[in-house]
């Protein structure tokens, strides 16, 4: 998880789900928990050098058919005005930083599926995905299965996703995302990001020294 080719991915982190007026108020409810978890992961990321990306939904910008699943059906009409620039689309203020890139999409479950999500980040030289955010009954799980299909190494951050009901989380992490990649704690991962920084610290001093 080297800082310079890892991505932290933070799905739907927008104000029409997480915030006070989310068009899933469930989700919202539970996700309370997992966001102070949410910001200090990119807070940690930052400080790192590693690259926050905020996969948001901006609407379907028209589209008369929602999609066939009940999720689209269900939240077709409260989101029906929703396209760019609309407040609910807007990543949630407490994690956003304006050198964060923001990759939004206008149509499918998915923030990864037909997408340029995967694309704009391998073009960046990026090799693994540290997913965060909502949720783990839908777009998380399908976004790091496409991931780890598309070669990306995957982590997902325990303590900075949620699913509604909470407790559902807990048997998806455990039953099916530790099939796809590696499960880990915010700590875990500021740990080996500040092991990376001494490690390169202590290589430019010892290159340092050979040249003097």
């Amino acid at each position: 998880m080297a800082p310079e080719s890892t991505a932290v991915v933070c799905v739907e982190c927008q104000a029409g789900v997480l915030g006070e007026n989310s068009v899933l108020p469930a989700l919202a409810a539970d996700a309370r928990a997992v966001l102070p978890g949410i910001e200090k992961l990119v807070r940690s990321a930052r400080a790192a050098g590693v690259t926050v990306v905020h996969a948001t939904f901006e609407g379907r910008l028209g589209a008369v058919n929602p999609g066939t699943a009940p999720l689209w059906r269900s939240i077709a009409a409260p989101t029906e005005e929703w396209a760019p620039g609309h407040p609910a689309t807007q990543v949630m203020p407490e994690l956003y930083a304006e050198e964060d890139l923001v990759l939004p999409r206008h149509h499918g479950l998915s923030p990864t599926w037909g997408t340029e999500l995967l694309p704009v980040l391998r073009g960046r030289g990026l090799r693994t995905l540290v997913f965060a955010g909502v949720s783990l009954n839908v777009a998380l799980v399908l976004a790091a299965g496409e991931a780890a299909h598309e070669g990306f190494e995957v982590v997902v951050v325990r303590d900075a996703v949620t699913a509604t009901p909470a407790e559902y989380g807990e048997q998806m992490l455990r039953h099916t995302f530790k099939m796809l990649g590696r499960v880990l704690t915010v700590d875990q991962l500021g740990a080996a990001w500040e092991a990376f920084a001494a490690e390169a610290k202590t290589h430019s001093g010892t290159e340092g020294g050979r040249s003097a």
